[in-house]
Formats: C-alpha cells, structure tokens, sequence
C-alpha cells in the first residue's frame, strides 16, 4: 500500500468568521490526516482541531507579507481581492509548507467529507494539479504538488504583477490560471482532449467534475438541472438525497449561502456549536439542522 503524500491547505481569511465555522472545522477534524493552515484576524474558534493552525495577523500586515514575498506593492482595500492571489499561496508561504508533498487552496464555504478516500495516494502519484473541475481550477478547492515548478506556475499569468496590485477582482484562481493548463476550454470534447495533449502543463494536471457545487452552472451527475436538495453529513462521510450510495469529498454551498441563507437569520453560536458536535446532522436551503437517521 502507497503512503499517503502529505497536504496543507493554506487559506488567508480577514474580517469575521461566518457563522457556519464550526461545521467548517468539525469537517476538518474528521480528515486528522489532513492539515490546514488559516492567516486571519479573526482569531481563534473555540474547540480548533489540532490538525487547523490560525496564524493571527492583521490584514494590513498580511498584505504588506505576501507584497515583499512577491516584491509587489500589494495593498488591496478589499479582502476579496486575495481571491487573485490563491495561485500564488504556495510560492508565499512556502516557509510553512516545508515537508509537505501537496498544498492546497481553497474556500471556507464548505464542509468536507472523507478526503483522503477522493484524493488517494495513487490518484496522487499521477499528476501535480487536482481541480474538482472539467474545464476550470476550482477555486474553492484546488491541489497542487509542493515543488518548485509548480509554486512557480502563477508566474506564467500574463501580467501577474499588475494584475496582482491592482484593486479590481480578476478571478485570476479560475481564469488566468486555469488557461495555463486548459487550452481552448470551449471546445467540443474530442478536439479540447486532443489540444491538451499538447501541453505539458494539462497533461500533468487532472481535471475532473466532482460534483461538488450544486445549483450552478454546471449540470449535475445525470446531464440535468435536477440537484440535490438536501446533503447529509455522517461522523466525518458526505452524501446527499439524490444520488443514494456515492459519497463526495466536499459540499460547497456558495449558493444556498448567498441565496437562500440571508433570509434566515443566524442561529445562535452556542446552537451552532452544539449540533456542530453532533455525529451527524444536514444542510438544505434551510441551512444546517440535526439529523436523526
């Protein structure tokens, strides 16, 4: 059996935890043999597992950090300008990640399943750059071997610097980046397989749908517009209520948050820290609830 290669997520996060944390790192904890390094001033949750360190550091200082490690004058007024910068996390933070085969980006608008039964250790041995995408990095969750070369890869964005600097958002993590590896991305199946083979960068990189984003603007397992409306989570194991048997390495549920969730009102802290605790409980556009199955 093939060790398991070692994986950092670093994710830069300023402003205020949402109130769905717990359920973020109660996801966390259930991955003991996955780590993840957060930079905010957000300070620390109560209960943090022990694999989720948070390096407590204002944004002003954060900003001037990743500005001296890429030697740019980098100082967005807007936390969501370091979307654009994800690429780059590696390169910037390299420090910590000494030791670790893989580094991850992502989002905290989600909840894990079992992650090491998805990212296997002969699914790793394969290639440098996981997207849970067909035709794009997934900026919510993206893999990437800890090797020089690919830390690097940012640097092959078109104007990355002033891209970089500037105040406006680009979605560079999905867009410039992505075409690093995907060449002609509309095209029809057949001719976009056969232009990757000629790149060296796709042909290194896996992208592959793990349905992991209903609602969007993706089609869900079956090629329709019928997603699930309910997704369970048990002791640490991810399903929903349409595709009965398969499991899923991640829920991400941007969309329930900015559609459905605002509505709501937010729960108590203490209520969700409780049912956060819980072996198991759901999610659907009425937010998080126990679940008694």
């Amino acid at each position: 059996m093939m060790n398991q290669p070692s994986i950092c997520f670093v994710i830069p996060y300023f402003g205020r935890w949402p109130f769905w944390m717990p359920f973020f790192l109660e996801s966390c904890c259930r991955n003991p043999d996955v780590d993840w390094l957060l930079f905010s001033d957000c300070g620390v949750p109560a209960e943090l597992p022990s694999n989720v360190r948070i390096e407590s550091i204002s944004y002003a200082d954060y900003c001037a950090l990743v500005g001296k490690r890429l030697g740019i004058p980098f100082a967005p007024e807007n936390a969501y300008k370091l979307c654009d910068i994800k690429p780059a996390l590696g390169f910037i933070h390299q420090d910590r990640l000494q030791g670790y085969d893989f580094w991850a980006f992502g989002d905290i608008d989600l909840v894990f399943g079992q992650l090491r039964d998805y990212f296997t250790a002969e699914r790793l041995a394969r290639f440098d750059l996981f997207s849970t995408h067909e035709r794009r990095v997934s900026g919510h969750l993206c893999l990437i071997r800890n090797v020089p070369r690919m830390r690097k890869a940012f640097m092959r964005m078109p104007n990355w610097q002033a891209r970089f600097c500037d105040q406006q958002h680009h979605a560079l993590d999905e867009g410039a980046f992505s075409r690093i590896f995907l060449w002609r991305k509309n095209f029809p199946q057949p001719l976009f397989r056969l232009v990757g083979l000629f790149n060296p960068w796709r042909r290194r990189s896996e992208f592959v749908e793990a349905f992991s984003t209903p609602s969007g603007c993706i089609p869900w397992i079956d090629g329709s517009a019928e997603f699930p409306t309910c997704w369970y989570w048990r002791e640490g194991r991810l399903s929903n209520d349409l595709d009965q048997g398969r499991a899923f390495p991640y829920f991400h549920f941007v969309v329930w948050k900015r559609d459905a969730w605002p509505a709501l009102g937010e729960p108590s802290a203490d209520t969700l820290q409780a049912l956060a605790k819980q072996p198991q409980w759901r999610i659907s556009s009425q937010g998080f609830a126990q679940e008694s199955r």
